[in-house]
């Protein structure tokens, strides 16, 4: 059995929770260990807990031949205290802004990975982008562009960056917009684009890929979303809003790609009208 230790929620953010499902498919008995409660975006058995003692009391009381950390809050005292407690328990831990580590394991499935850049590159293993197989699926239709705009920063939107975006267009742009039910800003979204016609808002949606298909460019965060809008051969434009995009953030700008390092009205509505016309 493997454990998967993933946090997520409104201030957090959903992207460690999608990359860990992709990865969670690989095992055949999966449980998820976490600090939210929210079961509907688990698919797997979930756990919640209130500290990472009451973690290392479920791994006892479980006993996983195998933990995968995805959660920047799981410290590396963290870690040399699981290992110390599990010595026989393999400690895997997703990492992608090259940090140090304590575990058995190093993962990064970013396209700007790099192992050489880690204080222990023996123990990495780099993967290939976690892309859910809804995408794999969807690459393969072609399908009518209703939307000109797919908007999506983070389930949650952290920086609560969607309503500054959706002004700044014209209401002549059909736009498909996408938040969850862990978005701390909801409601005012939703009062939002209650009178605004050319807006569908698309809460906690299973059909991600289909909306991106449909759609003529994108506006993300340079996460892992970014990975699925690549692999969909999408343009687009991503706006850089928490410090652990960094390093995707300035591989996509060395390839040339449209990144913004902060928001920018007036840069991101000149670069959608270029990128429209």
């Amino acid at each position: 059995m493997t454990i998967f230790r993933v946090d997520f929620g409104s201030e957090m953010g959903m992207g460690h929770l999608m990359r860990s499902l992709v990865y969670a498919k690989r095992f055949d008995d999966v449980i998820y260990v976490s600090k939210s409660d929210k079961k509907e975006f688990v698919p797997y058995k979930l756990v919640t807990i209130e500290s990472e003692e009451n973690f290392f009391d479920q791994v006892e009381k479980l006993h996983p031949a195998q933990v995968v950390i995805d959660n920047y809050n799981f410290t590396l005292e963290d870690e040399k205290k699981f290992k110390k407690r599990f010595p026989h328990i393999k400690l895997s831990v997703f990492d992608d802004d090259y940090r140090e580590h304590f575990c058995d394991e190093i993962i990064n499935h970013n396209l700007s990975a790099d192992k050489n850049r880690y204080p222990n590159p023996d123990i990495v293993t780099i993967i290939p982008p976690l892309i859910r197989e809804e995408f794999h699926k969807e690459k393969a239709i072609q399908r009518e562009k209703i939307y000109d705009l797919f908007v999506a920063m983070g389930g949650s939107d952290t920086a609560n960056l969607n309503i500054p975006i959706l002004k700044t267009l014209p209401s002549s742009l059909k736009v498909a917009l996408i938040s969850t039910s862990s978005n701390a800003h909801l409601q005012e979204l939703k009062n939002y684009v209650r009178d605004k016609t050319n807006i569908a808002l698309h809460i906690d949606s299973k059909e991600i890929a289909k909306l991106m298909n449909q759609s003529r460019l994108a506006i993300v965060t340079p996460s892992v979303i970014v990975h699925e809008v690549l692999f969909m051969e999408m343009p687009f434009i991503a706006i850089k809003t928490a410090d652990n995009q960094d390093d995707i953030y300035a591989f996509l700008k060395q390839k040339g790609f449209n990144v913004f390092e902060q928001y920018s009205q007036k840069e991101i509505k000149e670069e959608i009208c270029k990128l429209l016309s």
